[in-house]
């Protein structure tokens, strides 16, 4: 597997990158994964780097972002918070990797069983976390089924995970509102701005229409 140069960069579309991650998350369900001669990306990236999609996910130790994904050194850039939100340093850091860098791709990568979104529904309050958890309160308010309260808590895995994929919706649509940077880009067509699931249990990643 040769490391990205600008060049190979530059001829990667949006919809190529989704397709590279596609393949990439199937290779890594089959234990298929690419070769790749690690010291040598390692040199060859220490002068610069090529990556050709931003993937924004959860710090949930069960979703390495480059491992589901089988990308090496230079590929991706990986951008991480409990509940795979975005604030403005996140914003900042997404309008680096592709405006500056030269990333064709955002991805909100949510997932099955996410420790956040349980926290979020059962209301939990620690230090700063309780406002991070705040961030997805709009997410359970947008589900409406089941309406008993008692049903819309951590013990509904179900409910959960309505609410993992609401999150991520809401927050592809944060990253257009309060980024005009990604949003032009995303309009010009050079980016596309997607949201995706992990599945905590088969390991498979689902992309959203």
């Amino acid at each position: 597997m040769h490391t990205l140069t600008a060049e190979a960069q530059s001829k990667i579309t949006p919809e190529t990158a989704i397709q590279i991650l596609k393949n990439g998350n199937l290779r890594f369900l089959e234990g298929i994964r690419q070769k790749r001669e690690i010291q040598t990306q390692i040199a060859e990236t220490a002068s610069g780097q090529y990556p050709f999609a931003c993937i924004l996910g959860c710090i949930d130790s069960r979703v390495p972002i480059r491992l589901i994904f089988d990308q090496g050194i230079g590929d991706v850039f990986g951008a991480t918070i409990a509940g795979n939100i975005v604030n403005e340093d996140i914003l900042g850091s997404l309008e680096f990797g592709c405006k500056i860098a030269g990333a064709k791709l955002v991805v909100v990568l949510g997932h099955t069983s996410c420790g956040a979104v349980k926290g979020a529904c059962d209301k939990a309050e620690l230090g700063n976390l309780t406002s991070l958890l705040a961030k997805i309160n709009p997410a359970i308010q947008n589900i409406k089924e089941p309406n008993d309260a008692k049903q819309r808590t951590s013990e509904n895995s179900s409910f959960v995970d309505a609410v993992a994929l609401e999150n991520v919706k809401l927050t592809v649509k944060n990253i257009r509102t309060y980024s005009n940077v990604l949003r032009g880009m995303e309009e010009e067509g050079a980016i596309k701005i997607v949201g995706a699931m992990y599945d905590v249990k088969t390991g498979e990643v689902a992309f959203l229409d």
